[in-house]
């Protein structure tokens, strides 16, 4: 970066270029650096890193955040699509920081797979980026962040001056609001769970059956040092996370 330049941040997300969530976040980033917009034209929520090969990617100015002097782009794409469009067409050079969120809802344990929002941080990751997705545990239109705000700032700070390694992002949550502020940052690791499904059959007008997912998350781990935890305890998480998914230590098994 040069001299007395301001930090370029990227940030995106998975619930839509509208959103609350990320109209927040461009305010808590704007304070920090200069920043560009570049997300879904639509919600994206539990698309994983699914990007569009099969039809046209479509994008144009928005001028959602023009009061904040921003430039903003929404996409047709996934999340992914938009880290994609943005490093490889849009900015004129490369971002300092990518950040994604603040998403509706928390994306800890395993949701992480399922999670549009982590998949723009670890895209950023592929591209060779520093990056954070942030989410607050809370799924309404209309959730509340203000309480996030100088936890955000902490750590997107702290990525900016001192970077993240090669192939990592950080995968943030933050507990709903409450009465009490958040007691501070865990960094901890992700916990074991998984999403219990159910398939509610309903039948449409014309009388044909369908099928609504519907069902709920199962936690199956008692540590301490989990991200769902530091949530249940009222602390942000933070995990570190890699986009090698091979298990090493099986690796080794198979080759002695």
């Amino acid at each position: 970066m040069i001299k007395n330049m301001k930090p370029l941040i990227l940030i995106t997300n998975d619930d839509g270029i509208t959103s609350k969530g990320i109209a927040f976040l461009v305010n808590v980033m704007h304070k920090i650096g200069e920043v560009v917009v570049v997300a879904p034209d639509s919600p994206q929520s539990g698309m994983g890193h699914a990007i569009t090969i099969h039809d046209p990617l479509k994008y144009h100015e928005s001028d959602l955040f023009e009061k904040l002097n921003i430039k903003a782009y929404q996409c047709s794409g996934t999340p992914a699509d938009c880290v994609k469009l943005a490093k490889n067409h849009i900015l004129d050079r490369l971002p300092d920081l990518v950040v994604s969120g603040i998403n509706h809802g928390s994306n800890s344990s395993v949701s992480i797979l399922y999670s549009g929002t982590m998949s723009a941080a670890l895209e950023a990751t592929i591209e060779g980026l520093p990056a954070v997705g942030f989410s607050v545990c809370d799924y309404s239109h209309d959730a509340e962040f203000t309480h996030t705000e100088s936890l955000i700032t902490q750590v997107a700070s702290k990525v900016i001056d001192q970077g993240l390694p090669k192939g990592v992002a950080l995968n943030v949550n933050f507990p709903k609001v409450s009465e009490e502020p958040i007691k501070g940052i865990k960094y901890c690791r992700q916990a074991k769970g998984k999403w219990q499904e159910e398939f509610d059959e309903r039948v449409d007008p014309s009388g044909r059956k369908y099928l609504w997912l519907t069902g709920k998350y199962v936690l199956s781990d008692e540590g301490e040092d989990t991200d769902e935890w530091a949530i249940n305890n009222n602390y942000a998480s933070v995990v570190p996370a890699k986009i090698d998914l091979t298990d090493h230590e099986y690796l080794k098994e198979l080759l002695s």
